[in-house]
């Protein structure tokens, strides 16, 4: 298995690849892993590079950061499960469900969750984060849409549920944007690694299962999903798409919003697990 990383302080991540459970540095192919590097046919290199290039020294006391650095664009998918869609009260859609994250959003998937300063409901969402390699462009059919794609990564749809539906004027984007609100990682396994319609998903709250669902449950198949996107706007490498979160939120009624002092882990099997601590917006 393979699985690119960025490993170290905010903002001087280490880029590096894991293959059979060895960290090799990559700095002497590219300054990071970025959409230049995905572009040009960087994780093959990389892959093919591995095992000439150096270990990286203390590999497994680094911070682990967002596996790609920062996107120009988050797209992200709503209800794409029908079984959420459901326990928010709704339908399952009929066209996949489109809103933003700021860039900012994106953070290691380690790193603290801090509470936004007058939030009240922040939510989980455990989601699989599709990051494209290629440019996507009216693509002419399904087909040609995990061409497109570079790999796949546990994201971390973080929401505050009243700025989202009550404070939003019709818009999610407000409940979806706090700096912070995406924790990506912990690495991002090349899409030939990967079935994306085939992985158990799953978050858990202070050790309690919350999600547990597969992906074959999605409304709408990855492929489809970039396909799509391709006939409104156009997909560039190093971009994350978040493609919905399934049942077992905190919005269902059936559990308590995140609180300071909680810890929250979330997976998918073959791609890795993520765990946050949740700490209070610090006093004026």
């Amino acid at each position: 298995m393979t699985t690119l990383l960025r490993l170290g302080p905010l903002g001087h991540e280490t880029p590096a690849i894991e293959v059979d459970g060895v960290v090799y540095d990559l700095r002497s192919l590219t300054g990071d892993i970025d959409g230049a590097f995905l572009a040009a046919d960087g994780i093959r290199k990389a892959r093919d590079a591995a095992r000439s290039l150096p270990v990286l020294p203390h590999a497994a006391q680094l911070r682990v950061g967002a596996p790609i650095a920062r996107p120009m664009a988050v797209l992200c998918i709503g209800q794409n499960y029908a079984a959420h869609a459901a326990e928010s009260g709704n339908a399952a859609p009929t066209t996949p469900i489109l809103f933003f994250k700021h860039p900012n959003t994106v953070v290691g998937g380690f790193d603290d969750l801090v509470l936004p300063k007058g939030a009240a409901k922040v939510d989980w969402e455990v989601e699989l984060g599709v990051v494209i390699g290629r440019r996507a462009s009216y693509l002419d059919s399904v087909d040609d849409a995990l061409d497109c794609v570079a790999g796949y990564v546990v994201s971390h749809d973080v929401s505050e549920r009243t700025w989202q539906k009550d404070l939003s004027g019709g818009q999610w984007s407000k409940g979806k944007i706090a700096a912070g609100f995406n924790p990506l990682g912990p690495g991002l396994v090349p899409a030939d690694e990967v079935d994306p319609q085939a992985l158990r998903i799953w978050s858990s709250v202070n050790g309690e299962a919350r999600q547990d669902s597969n992906t074959a449950d999605m409304v709408f198949s990855v492929a489809y999903l970039v396909w799509h996107l391709s006939q409104f706007t156009v997909l560039e490498p190093g971009d994350l798409l978040n493609t919905g979160t399934p049942q077992g939120v905190a919005m269902s009624g059936r559990f308590p919003y995140l609180a300071a002092g909680d810890t929250i882990e979330l997976g998918i099997d073959g791609l890795g697990s993520q765990t946050q601590r949740v700490v209070a917006w610090p006093a004026d």
